[in-house]
């Protein structure tokens, strides 16, 4: 985490959009009145089927009170299709959210080899509690900015870019720029095992499902915070039930534009979703976590055979 300060700007409204993927609802006509009935009997000795679980689809999203940049990137797995909003391509520096690659790359780089307890506990406070020091001693390790190189590469990447000014000592993958569309394509590469390898895939999304922590202050300190919320708190019980859900965010108040930089990762097996934000520092963090939340809640979707329902925004703390 970066020095925290606050400034106050003007309060837009921003309107997210994608493709209205609402599945249709099945009814009968029940009589020649034309009056609709949503239930049938099943054949006797037939057990009806459960309704097939909600997913989340591509959708229109509106978020109000973001004062700089919102955008976010759907991938489904099954298909490879990304949707997202119209600026899913507009990028936002990475903070720590670039993290999992980190950790990832440099479990894979050790090949047969085994980290020392040391650098095993460095990984897992990496990802369950953004620790920077871990992080920071993971990416030396790794071989510094050249594994910004192999993220690019290896991922696939298009609009992904280093950010290291010149003649700086301090180590910079924070400041890296990445677009939604790129966010969803390094949780694929987490997800598929490209980043950590076939030994360590599994206990990287294991770690990401054992994030811990919340805005509050006092799980917010200097090198760490707690980043246990965002996406996650905005998907149903029909969704989290499905499996678990891997998860890691990054969150910094810049100096240099009083902005909150603050971005949303979570994997599961169907789909990877990235929301990615700025907005005033005067907003504070329980803005942008309730932001991440609810542009998830508004791509809720139910497959078709399930009650019709209409995503709804969440409520944004101090929009």
């Amino acid at each position: 985490m970066r020095p925290r300060v606050t400034l106050v700007l003007a309060i837009t409204t921003v309107v997210l959009g994608g493709l209205l993927l609402v599945p249709a609802a099945y009814a009968r006509l029940a009589d020649s009145g034309g009056s609709t009935s949503s239930t049938e009997e099943a054949p006797v000795g037939i057990e009806p089927s459960a309704p097939p679980p909600p997913t989340l689809a591509a959708a229109p999203v509106t978020v109000k009170g973001v004062d700089g940049f919102l955008g976010w990137a759907l991938l489904d797995r099954e298909s490879g299709k990304i949707s997202g909003s119209k600026n899913m391509t507009s990028t936002n520096s990475t903070e720590s959210m670039i993290k999992v690659w980190i950790v990832s790359d440099y479990l894979r780089r050790l090949g047969d080899k085994t980290p020392s307890a040391a650098y095993l506990k460095m990984a897992s406070t990496a990802i369950r509690d953004s620790n920077d020091d871990a992080t920071n001693a993971l990416y030396s390790a790794a071989g510094g900015a050249s594994t910004l190189d192999r993220l690019i590469k290896m991922c696939n990447l298009t609009e992904t870019a280093k950010e290291i000014p010149a003649g700086e000592n301090r180590i910079w993958w924070s400041y890296t720029s990445m677009s939604p569309r790129d966010a969803v394509r390094m949780g694929e590469c987490v997800k598929d095992g490209t980043a950590a390898g076939p030994k360590w895939t599994k206990w990287v999304l294991d770690e990401m499902t054992k994030v811990r922590g919340t805005t509050a202050a006092k799980d917010q300190r200097a090198r760490q915070g707690g980043g246990r919320w965002g996406i996650i708190d905005g998907l149903p019980q029909g969704i989290l039930a499905q499996g678990p859900v891997s998860i890691k965010n990054g969150w910094t108040l810049i100096n240099a534009d009083g902005k909150w930089h603050l971005n949303c990762l979570a994997i599961t097996d169907d789909w990877v979703l990235s929301v990615m934000t700025r907005y005033s520092g005067a907003k504070g963090l329980d803005f942008g976590a309730d932001v991440c939340a609810s542009v998830a809640s508004q791509l809720v979707t139910e497959q078709p055979g399930a009650v019709l329902r209409v995503p709804q925004p969440l409520t944004v703390r101090n929009s």
